[in-house]
C-alpha cells in the first residue's frame, strides 16, 4: 500500500508543474509582468520553505561560504531563466506546447552531463533525443497550415531556452549534491538568490495593488501559486527518490505536459489537434526511454547518494 502511495508523488509533482500556466495567465491578465509574477511566487515560496526548514530540519540552513556560487548559479542561471522563459512561452503558446518544450530539458542535461561530468552519450540517448525533437515539432503545430494550436517563432525559441536553463539548474544542483548539500538546502538558497536578484525588477506597486483589490482572495491565490509551482513539486519529487529508482520517478513526473494539456482544455478551451496529441505521446515515450538509460547498479548508487545528501 505504501509503495503505491509513494508512486503517486512524482505524478503529483508533474501535475503541479503543469498547473503553472493557470496562475501566470490569471496574473498577467491583471497587468503583472513576468518579473513580478516570478518574484511574487518566489518570495512566498521562500517564506514557506524557511518556516518548514526552521520547524523540521534546521541543519538545512547550513552552507559554506566557498559554495555560495553554486546556489547563485542555480538560482540565476537555472531557476530565473526557467521561470521567465516559461512565463513568456505561456503567453505566446498553448499550455501544452509550453510544457512540452520545457520537458525536452533532459536532452540538454545529457549534453551538459557529457561535458561537465564525463557521462557517456549512448546510442539510445541519441535516438531518444531525435524522437523528442520529432514529438515537439508535431506538437508545435508548425506542420498544420490551419492549425488550431497557438504558436509563434518567438514563443518556441524562448520555450526551448527555458529547457536549457532547466538543464543548467540540474547541473548546478548535481554539483551542490556532490558537495554534500541536502535537496531542501539547494532549493531554498537557489530561490533566495533568485528572489534577491528580482527585487529591483519587480513592480512592487502593481503587486501590492493587485493584492489590495481582493486582499483575502489574492493573498490565497499567491500562496497557492507558490505551493503548486515552487514548493510541492520539489517536495513530492524529492521524497519519491527515497523510495523508488530515479529513472522511474522521472518517467512518472513527465506527466507535466499531459497535465498542462488538460488544464489548457478545461480552463482556456485549448483543444489539441490530432498531430499535437501524437507529438505529446512521442515526446513522453522518448523521455521515458531516455530516463531509463541507466544500469541497475548506477541507479542504486544514485539513490544512495541522494539519501546521504538528504541526511536520511
Amino acid at each position: 500500500m505504501l509503495k503505491k502511495c509513494i508512486q503517486i508523488l512524482p505524478v503529483l509533482s508533474g501535475i503541479c508543474f503543469g498547473s503553472a500556466g493557470i496562475f501566470v495567465r490569471e496574473l498577467s491578465a491583471k497587468g503583472m509582468d513576468s518579473y513580478t509574477i516570478v518574484s511574487a511566487r518566489t518570495w512566498v515560496a521562500i517564506l514557506i520553505l524557511a518556516v518548514g526548514i526552521l520547524l523540521f530540519k534546521r541543519d538545512s540552513f547550513q552552507v559554506q561560504l566557498k559554495d555560495v556560487w553554486v546556489f547563485i548559479c542555480s538560482g540565476i542561471l537555472g531557476t530565473l531563466g526557467v521561470n521567465l522563459c516559461y512565463n513568456i512561452a505561456i503567453e505566446e503558446l498553448t499550455l501544452s506546447l509550453s510544457a512540452v518544450l520545457l520537458t525536452i530539458a533532459p536532452v540538454f542535461v545529457v549534453i551538459f552531463a557529457a561535458i561537465f561530468f564525463n557521462e557517456k552519450v549512448t546510442i539510445r540517448k541519441v535516438i531518444c533525443m531525435i524522437f523528442v525533437m520529432i514529438g515537439c515539432v508535431l506538437c508545435s503545430g508548425v506542420l498544420e497550415g490551419a492549425s488550431a494550436m497557438k504558436w509563434t517563432t518567438k514563443g518556441i525559441i524562448i520555450g526551448t531556452m527555458g529547457a536549457v536553463f532547466y538543464a543548467l539548474y540540474s547541473v548546478f544542483s548535481k554539483i551542490a549534491m556532490q558537495k554534500g548539500y541536502q535537496a531542501f538546502t539547494i532549493t531554498f538558497y537557489s530561490m533566495l538568490a533568485l528572489g534577491i536578484v528580482l527585487i529591483p525588477f519587480t513592480d512592487w506597486g502593481n503587486l501590492m495593488g493587485v493584492v489590495k483589490e481582493e486582499p483575502i482572495a489574492m493573498s490565497g491565490f499567491m500562496v497557492l501559486q507558490a505551493l503548486f509551482t515552487s514548493v510541492f513539486p520539489y517536495v513530492f519529487y524529492t521524497v519519491s527518490l527515497n523510495y523508488m529508482e530515479a529513472g522511474k520517478a522521472s518517467i512518472l513526473c513527465s506527466c507535466e505536459p499531459v497535465a498542462a494539456t488538460f488544464f489548457g482544455v478545461f480552463f482556456f478551451g485549448e483543444v489539441p489537434t490530432v498531430l499535437a496529441v501524437v507529438g505529446l505521446a512521442v515526446t513522453l515515450v522518448a523521455l521515458g526511454a531516455l530516463s531509463l538509460d541507466k544500469g541497475a547498479r548506477e541507479e542504486e548508487d544514485n539513490r544512495r547518494v541522494i539519501e546521504e545528501c538528504m541526511g536520511q
